[in-house]
Formats: C-alpha cells, structure tokens, sequence
C-alpha cells in the first residue's frame, strides 16, 4: 500500500481500551519493523472537548478532513447500540469507502460500522453480549457471534475488545507477511494467532433457563448425575408427565429439548473441571457423560471453537 495512514476515531465519551489498542498496534514508532510502517493519526468526529472514558481528555490531530487521506479507519468502540451515528461521520466513512479504504470496528464500534450501510448483506461480529442487539437493529447483517473476527475484505470486524487486537494483527500480517505479525505478536506478549472464537469465554451461551417450579428439583438431579445416561423416559416419568408432555414443558422451561440441555450442562462441568482440576481429559469426559476424550472434543470443537486442552491451558491458574 502506498499510503500507510491508519486513522482511529476519537469521540466525547471513548472506549479508552480499544482506542488504546489502535495505538500500539499502528501508532508506536516501530523502527525495527523498517521505513513503510504505518503513520497513525487520531480523528475527532465532533468538537471538543473529548473526554474519554478514565477521566481523561484526547487532544486530536484533526477532525473529519482526516478520514479523506486514511487507507485504514478504526472505530475503537461505540457508545452504545442505540446511541445515533452523526450523519457527517455516515457520509466521512462511506467517502473513504468509496475511494478505497479499509474500515475496521472493534467491539462496539461496529454499531457505527453498520449504519453506513456497508456491512448490508455481509458477515459481521461484535462483542458476544452485543450480538442480539446488533441482529435486531441491523437485521440486513449476518451476524456471527461466536467468531474472534471478520474479514469482509475492505470492511472487518472484531468480537469483544481484547479481540481487537486479533484483528489488528490479522491486518499486520495481511499488510507485512505473517514474520512480522508474528514479531510484533512477541513485542505484545500475546499469541499472533488465538485458537477459537469468543464463545469459549461466554459463561452461558443460551438464555437462562426459566425453571418452573415443577423442574427445578428434576434439573438438580439431572446436574449431579451429569455423568450417567438419562433416557427421555426415566425423566419424563421422574417428571410425572408423559414423554410428549414432558418434551413439550422442558422446552418451553429452558428453551432446549433436554439432550441439549443436558449437552450444555455437561461443557460446562466438563469447563469447570478443567479449570479446577488436574484430572484427565479422558477422566473429565467420563465424569460428564461424554464417555470419552474423542467425544468430549469434538463437542467442544464444535460448541466453543477450542480443544479442551487448548481450553484448560488458557484458564486453569
């Protein structure tokens, strides 16, 4: 790229974190990195003062002017789903667009992402607690919500702030060659590539279960016996139902067919115990009622993106 200038917004009320993350990644010198690394400016998006969320105030290097000379835009975070986008910043954003630029959200940043319009009809993430939000306001947009980012070529996106730093280093190596990614990574003391996707971290990623007082004492021993099988039948008639019956109120009590349930009960010991414990993979998968090491993960490859050993490296103390 002949023009390295990356551009982050700036606003009243910034997300001080994903703002941060913009300036180490593309605003420190870096003369090791050689002559063409990036220039970085900061962008106010309305006049000042800026205050920043930590107490502080952001002194810009220009306002909107600025997004006219970007190859990349970052919008480090937003104040809200239902706060409004300027429409000046609309149109600044869409320009840039237009010409060339590459614009990337991080966390929140994608709710003024989405409302140039140019994430319609394409793939996009955000924090995992945003995501539903982000489903109703901007239905036009196809929403992955257990993904760490999105490349969408000129229009990327990252799930919750720390994720930010995924996708920058994703841009680094696509920009410089997966070497230097792979230095500034170290210079970072992070990982220049995560395994998984965020819903490893979320704790519970269905709805709450909405236990009727009828289930609450079936669903206790349904979690202290995790490891053993629970046929429909031996539940429904524990229930005192009908298996049709049973199946009916059990989904309308948590939303999930009871395999599923019991499925979403079982990672999370299986999480816990990880996370606890030194005890065997193939220990753990006994102990939930996956029966085996292979079972357990492929369930949590397909559920959480991550291994369990990938899983217990990152959260055991």
């Amino acid at each position: 790229m002949p023009n390295r200038l990356v551009v982050a917004l700036a606003y009243d009320r910034l997300s001080t974190f994903e703002f941060g993350i913009a300036v180490e990644i593309f605003g420190l010198p870096r003369p090791e990195m050689g002559p063409d690394w990036y220039r970085f400016a900061v962008c106010a998006i309305e006049p000042g003062p800026l205050r920043a969320i930590g107490g502080f105030q952001i002194m810009a290097d220009g306002g909107l002017e600025l997004l006219d000379q970007a190859d990349t835009i970052v919008i480090p975070g937003w104040r809200g789903g239902k706060e409004p986008v300027p429409p000046a910043l609309i149109e600044a954003l869409q320009r840039a667009h237009a010409r060339g630029a590459r614009l990337m959200s991080i966390c929140s940043g994608v709710f003024a992402l989405a409302a140039t319009g140019l994430l319609s009809g394409k793939r996009a993430t955000t924090h995992w607690h945003y995501a539903e939000q982000l489903s109703q306001v901007h239905p036009d947009i196809e929403v992955v919500p257990d993904v760490l980012y999105v490349d969408e070529g000129r229009v990327l996106t990252s799930a919750g702030s720390a994720a930010g730093i995924d996708l920058c280093l994703h841009v680094v190596r696509a920009d410089f060659g997966p070497e230097i990614a792979n230095r500034l990574a170290r210079r970072l003391v992070v990982p220049p590539h995560r395994e998984g996707g965020q819903a490893q971290f979320i704790e519970r990623p269905v709805p709450p279960a909405r236990e009727g007082l009828r289930f609450a004492p079936l669903f206790d021993r349904m979690r202290e016996r995790l490891g053993e099988e629970q046929p429909v039948a031996q539940l429904a008639a524990e229930a005192g139902m009908s298996v049709r019956t049973f199946l009916r109120r059990f989904k309308a009590a948590t939303g999930l067919p009871p395999g599923e349930w019991l499925l979403t009960e079982r990672l999370a010991r299986a999480r816990e115990l990880l996370e606890t414990t030194s005890h065997s993979i193939e220990s753990i998968a006994g102990a939930t009622g996956f029966g085996s090491a292979a079972t357990l993960r492929h369930h949590f490859r397909a559920r959480l993106g991550t291994s369990p050993v990938a899983y217990r490296n990152r959260f055991a103390p």
